[in-house]
């Protein structure tokens, strides 16, 4: 097997490991009452926008080889390196959700008793769960040596960042107030000690 080939494996696992993670999490929060929902069409963009560089283009590049002219020669090192990239994007996924708990949505929305978390990861940065999908596009520009595939991956995540977390934080600050603001003022939003 190539090490392009072990790549795009890694990534395939990475992927179902994903959805394993997020399943059981999208069960329980249709059973948790919303109280409010800020869903709009920019929210519905992030979120394809998310699904279409992070899913679906890799996954056609995985099962098609296509666009074949954006290949480059993939390195053992540098698809070792995606796979412990993205292991720990999914590793963060993960507790993202665990901590959460019944707060978690995949849209914004308050729920009902929502509480504002801020131990564990969310101790160290405001929104973990966009940490997770950078961590994990990040491993597929490695893990899959194909530029167009890689950039898909990075916009993706771009995409969803930008139209989102500035929304997000508008609903907590309104829904939580002044301990929404001081949470803001001792954290960063992605990247622990500098964004």
């Amino acid at each position: 097997m190539s090490v392009a080939s072990i790549g795009e494996v890694v990534w395939v696992i990475g992927i179902v490991a994903w959805y394993v993670v997020r399943y059981p999490f999208e069960r329980r929060a249709r059973r948790v009452r919303v109280t409010s929902s800020r869903r709009s069409p920019t929210d519905t963009a992030g979120l394809a926008a998310a699904l279409f560089g992070m899913s679906i283009v890799p996954a056609f590049y995985v099962a098609t080889g296509f666009p074949k002219f954006a290949d480059y020669p993939a390195h053992a090192w540098v698809v070792g390196l995606g796979a412990l990239v993205f292991v720990m994007g999914l590793w963060t996924f993960r507790r993202t959700h665990k901590e959460l708990g019944r707060n978690w949505s995949i849209s914004l929305e308050i729920r009902e008793k929502h509480q504002l978390i801020s131990s564990g990861l969310y101790a160290v940065v405001r929104h973990p769960m966009y940490t997770s999908f950078l961590l994990m596009a990040v491993g597929q520009m490695l893990l899959l040596s194909n530029w167009v595939v890689g950039l898909a991956g990075i916009l993706g995540f771009a995409l969803l960042f930008f139209l989102r977390v500035g929304k997000e934080e508008r609903l907590m600050l309104e829904f939580f107030g002044p301990e929404y603001r001081a949470y803001m003022d001792r954290t960063k939003r992605i990247i622990p000690y500098l964004y």
